[in-house]
């Protein structure tokens, strides 16, 4: 079993009378996650409840503080997994944490924006949340070594870190497809605003196509044949489900900085892969720079989140076509990054860029040290 890096950070907040959230897409391991927990703690000690179970589901839904009381009896640690399943789930976990302070309740859910809208306002100032995304670079070393994940990058590009799909290489394509067809639409298609799945495919294949470019919305609606405003709802929902995320521009002092524009990444590059049906090694595609940026974002922001740091991200562009791949913001200093597969292709900070934003780092992140940038490990 490989270790999520959340599992320490999680058990650190255990007991403070507060509720711990975590959701994610479907299929990261949540559930594995919380059998960490059970396997770290006193069994004797740990109710869990499955909310795919009909019976859960009616042990939680319109329930009293005493009948909840009754429920957990003498036990210490309260695991609810796929907790979106129960209605107003979020007044039920509001009594246990308001009536039951002395043990911890740990939820997870998939659908985090049915989640969030149900949970938000009972439990305001009374939950810790986080984010699981597939395994990290950080992950699988800790589980195997260096030398392994950097023979398995190309194979993680093509692939991503999705744990079936880690755990079981020689079905990794097939994996890859079901889950793209059957689970990560799942949450997402049943949300009342979506009226027409189609378009929903056809932005998820237009967005995979543009990896790595300016998205406009727009073109995005003319492309696909929908409105502007669909397009914009939709992506906020996928976003929501953990399948894509937004990049925002930087833009503060130039006036040929382009504003209001946007980048849109994918969490998971086998996603991308497999809803373009494109598995093809590196040597024989036309896309290797946008995978490699994607990969290196998706793993980045898996580590900063992981690892609380807080920061803004943006990427740069104007006008002339000057650009740099990734910011980050922090403490008033921005760190610029660039992304090149080919570590022999040299990469220059624009110099305009350095003029308007002097307190900056540069750097250019390849094949010999981009452990450093997504692990804080040495090659």
């Amino acid at each position: 079993m490989i270790k999520r890096e959340l599992f320490a950070s999680i058990q650190k907040r255990f007991f403070q009378k507060k509720a711990i959230l975590l959701i994610g897409p479907r299929q990261v391991g949540k559930t594995t996650l919380l059998k960490q927990i059970i396997e770290e703690n006193k069994p004797t000690e740990i109710l869990f409840l499955n909310c795919d179970e009909p019976e859960t589901l009616q042990l939680l839904e319109n329930v009293s503080s005493t009948e909840l009381k009754n429920l957990i009896g003498n036990k210490k640690i309260v695991l609810i997994d796929e907790a979106q399943r129960v209605e107003n789930i979020g007044i039920t976990l509001k009594l246990i944490t308001d009536n039951i302070p002395d043990i911890q309740l740990c939820v997870t859910g998939s659908s985090a924006f049915d989640l969030r809208n149900r949970l938000n306002e009972p439990l305001t100032g009374r939950k810790f949340e986080y984010k699981l995304y597939p395994f990290s670079t950080a992950e699988l070393i800790n589980s195997t070594s260096i030398l392994e994940e950097k023979r398995l990058l190309e194979q993680r590009m093509i692939y991503g870190m999705y744990p079936d799909v880690v755990n079981n290489p020689t079905d990794a394509q097939k994996i890859l497809i079901e889950l793209t067809n059957s689970y990560l639409f799942k949450d997402i298609l049943m949300y009342k605003d979506i009226r027409n799945p189609d378009v929903l495919t056809k932005l998820l294949t237009a967005l995979s196509l543009q990896l790595g470019s300016e998205v406009s919305y727009n073109e995005l609606g003319n492309t696909i044949g929908a409105k502007s405003e669909t397009i914009e709802r939709y992506i906020e929902l996928l976003e929501k489900v953990f399948i894509i995320f937004r990049q925002q521009s930087l833009s503060r002092n130039l006036r040929n900085e382009l504003k209001k524009s946007r980048k849109i990444y994918f969490y998971d590059n086998g996603v991308r892969n497999a809803l373009i049906q494109n598995f093809k090694s590196l040597e024989l595609r036309t896309d290797t720079g946008a995978l490699w940026e994607n990969f290196m974002i998706s793993e980045r922001r898996k580590y900063v989140e992981y690892n609380e740091i807080h920061s803004n991200k943006y990427f740069w562009r104007t006008h002339a076509h000057q650009e740099i791949d990734y910011i980050e913001e922090r403490n008033g200093t921005l760190y610029a990054f660039e992304f090149k597969w080919n570590e022999k292709k040299k990469t220059k900070l624009p110099s305009s860029f350095a003029a308007a934003y002097p307190q900056h780092e540069f750097k250019s992140i390849n094949k010999t040290n981009y452990l450093e940038f997504i692990t804080n490990m040495e090659l």
